[in-house]
């Protein structure tokens, strides 16, 4: 699809990679308005062998090389392991190919960086894949935030475990942390400016497999993150404490995922009631607001869709991709050291 194509035309998107992920995208984008899934590659003929059954229109191929060839793709979408990212974004950037990455980005914020400025270069849209932020729940909390509903926010707190699934390739950071660090970016609009992490790994020889992750932001709120492949039950849920109002968000929850309460505290400061309790608390009422049903993924596939045929940057754009990157590369380096403060410089940020 040219520059100038109208929005008539559907995008034809190639998927590489048909293993956890690959057909989950395969069958948002077959359902996506103007979308349309060309072909599908992965290295495993007995995985591309399933394709054909459900989607029989859809070309299959071991050589993800016939996707970027392929003048008729317009976009790329990569579900691979995250050590192929970088190789595989600027070859298919390079192709003038639109460009959907699953997360995290890539291995390294100078990768990240590259691909970022690839698709500059190409004017080409690269969005990142970090599905939780086209939630419904994800967007309510944000519009509560971003309206001062919940007044300034103390904190963010998250518990997000399970039994497996060990990765091979990443740590327990880079799988679930990952998460909670697109999440903040969006809820709070702001980067940390230090991070502490402790960790370890249980099996020789592996990634670590749980680990305790504390980012600290100039705005005074502080964050927090358990995650771990090593819980006898899966937990996702997040709290987030302000000054007026607080949230519950529990993923799993199949109706009332978010609870607002009005509850708080509040701190007299009176030089003449010094003898007195100077904490006040506020119980008020909770409320469980309606939110948006529709499949994360289905909102993420026709916000990329519209991106492409709109000219738009994407809600999780390259730059966001590579503040999370940063993030797991300062958690990662602070648990590689038992949990020494790692500063996020202003330069830094500005780098990004």
């Amino acid at each position: 699809m040219k520059d100038n194509a109208v929005s008539s035309c559907d995008i034809n998107i190639g998927i590489i990679g048909y293993g956890y992920w690959g057909p989950n995208l395969v069958r948002n984008f077959a359902e996506t308005p103007g979308a349309r899934v060309a072909a599908v590659s992965d290295l495993d003929p007995a995985r591309l062998a399933m394709v054909p059954r459900r989607f029989p229109t859809v070309r299959t191929t071991t050589d993800f090389r016939a996707l970027l060839d392929d003048p008729d793709i317009d976009a790329i979408a990569i579900a691979t392991p995250v050590h192929t990212h970088f190789e595989l974004a600027r070859a298919a950037l390079s192709a003038d190919k639109h460009v959907w990455l699953e997360k995290p980005m890539t291995e390294r914020c100078s990768q990240a960086r590259e691909l970022i400025a690839l698709a500059q270069q190409h004017r080409r849209v690269l969005l990142v894949d970090h599905t939780f932020i086209y939630t419904g729940a994800v967007a309510k909390m944000h519009e509560l935030i971003r309206s001062g509903e919940l007044g300034r926010i103390y904190y963010y707190d998250s518990i997000r475990v399970n039994l497996g699934l060990f990765q091979r390739d990443v740590s327990v950071i880079a799988d679930l942390a990952v998460h909670d660090f697109s999440i903040l970016d969006y809820l709070l609009g702001e980067h940390p400016v230090a991070v502490t992490s402790s960790g370890t790994n249980h099996f020789p020889g592996t990634p670590e497999n749980l680990a305790y992750v504390t980012l600290f932001y100039e705005s005074g709120t502080i964050a927090h993150a358990n995650v771990s492949w090593l819980a006898p039950v899966k937990v996702r849920q997040i709290l987030v404490g302000g000054s007026k109002k607080m949230i519950t968000y529990d993923d799993l929850e199949p109706s009332e995922k978010i609870k607002v309460y009005d509850k708080g505290v509040s701190f007299v400061d009176d030089p003449e009631k010094i003898h007195e309790m100077r904490v006040g608390y506020r119980t008020g009422d909770m409320w469980a607001p309606k939110l948006a049903v529709t499949e994360a993924l289905r909102v993420e596939g026709e916000h990329f869709v519209d991106c492409i045929v709109n000219h738009r940057t994407p809600r999780t754009d390259g730059q966001l991709g590579l503040r999370v990157v940063e993030l797991i590369e300062a958690a990662s380096a602070s648990m590689r050291h038992k949990g020494e403060t790692v500063y996020i410089t202003h330069e830094r940020e500005i780098a990004s």
